[in-house]
């Protein structure tokens, strides 16, 4: 179910899960962002355990990210077809498949530099650009796509490179979905699954 294009988001996730952001920059898409950053280095260190990774990825992806919001765009259409319990297994699926498939790669992160270069409106939300600097000493580009949701900030999607997250966790369901009948019935065993390992 995972392929390639899969992989390339980790970066992004990586440094957006890794920090719970003072409320003090709530209101504040690039403080949001440049506090992501700057704890990230520090979590990402050799002291932290596999196990520690998964549990704080597993957090911070419930309080930081529109998780509601993006369980609704990954599945389309297949969400108005859903029933309410389909709908609720999904996203706490989606949660866990999400913290297991990058916590294992969190590691190999640690210590790239990271930095916020601008910000710029888009409707209702922000967009926050950065880059990361990788080994090899080039920077790839990330774009934080931002909403206010209730008074506090909330990450809708990464683009890293021009590659959309949500676009490509759309992708990916919607192929097993397609596969199995156009019925969620086998794309909800497939994470159940995949996510039964840590449960």
């Amino acid at each position: 179910m995972m392929r390639r294009s899969f992989a390339v988001c980790t970066l992004v996730v990586v440094i957006a899960t890794l920090t719970a952001v003072p409320t003090a920059a709530a209101a504040d898409p690039v403080g949001f962002i440049t506090e992501f950053g700057n704890r990230a280095i520090e979590v990402l260190g050799p002291s932290t355990s596999a196990e520690q990774r998964l549990s704080r990825f597993r957090e911070w992806f419930r309080d930081d990210f529109d998780v509601a919001g993006i369980g609704r765009f990954v599945l389309g259409r297949y969400w108005r077809v859903a029933n309410p319990q389909e709908q609720q297994e999904f996203l706490g699926l989606l949660q866990e498949y999400v913290a297991q498939a990058y916590s294992a790669r969190l590691a190999e992160f640690g210590g790239l530099p990271f930095r916020v270069t601008g910000t710029r409106p888009n409707g209702e939300e922000s967009i926050v650009t950065s880059e990361v600097i990788g080994h090899s000493g080039r920077p790839t580009a990330i774009d934080w796509h931002l909403v206010d949701r209730g008074g506090r900030l909330k990450i809708t999607d990464v683009n890293v490179e021009g590659i959309s997250m949500k676009v490509t966790e759309r992708d990916e369901f919607a192929a097993v979905i397609q596969r199995g009948g156009g019925r969620l019935d086998g794309l909800l065993e497939q994470l159940r699954q995949k996510t039964a390992t840590h449960n």
